[in-house]
């Protein structure tokens, strides 16, 4: 049965409490009416895609992905950024529902492929993603560099 969909700005209160929890799984602090507004303009502004699980009319988990470009392939890449299920609900099948809706939506747009990131740590991601047909590419170096002004 599947218990996913495009969110809507309907979804936007249930949204924003998800999006505020998985924030505070990456140790950030609570700000729900700044995590509204931020995907209220993630929504409206049509800057990524946001999916949601349900379970019972509740929200229970999300993904979100931005548009990229691979210019070597000279397609759209998507980026899937955020990925969040509620703890009650984890096991249950949702994470593979919304990477489902990842990978459809890759399809739908003729777009070369999903990447993502997680931490070395992050134990359940890294037996998740795997699993499903995701495969780690270590024959590169990720760099970053953080605009501290």
């Amino acid at each position: 049965m599947k218990n996913t969909r495009k969110a809507t700005i309907q979804d936007l209160s249930q949204l924003a409490e998800l999006f505020d929890q998985y924030r505070i799984f990456y140790h950030k602090e609570s700000d729900i009416p700044a995590a509204e507004n931020f995907l209220k303009e993630r929504i409206e502004n049509k800057d990524s895609e946001i999916f949601v699980a349900e379970n019972e009319d509740k929200l229970v988990g999300f993904v979100q992905l931005y548009p990229l470009f691979s210019s070597t392939r000279m397609k759209r890449y998507w980026l899937l950024n955020d990925l969040y299920v509620n703890e009650n609900y984890r096991g249950k099948g949702f994470s593979k529902e919304l990477i489902e809706e990842a990978k459809e939506l890759c399809r739908s747009t003729n777009a070369c492929g999903v990447l993502l990131e997680t931490g070395k740590s992050n134990d359940i991601g890294n037996q998740l993603y795997p699993s499903c047909g995701f495969e780690l590419y270590d024959s590169v170096n990720f760099y970053e560099w953080t605009n501290n002004s």
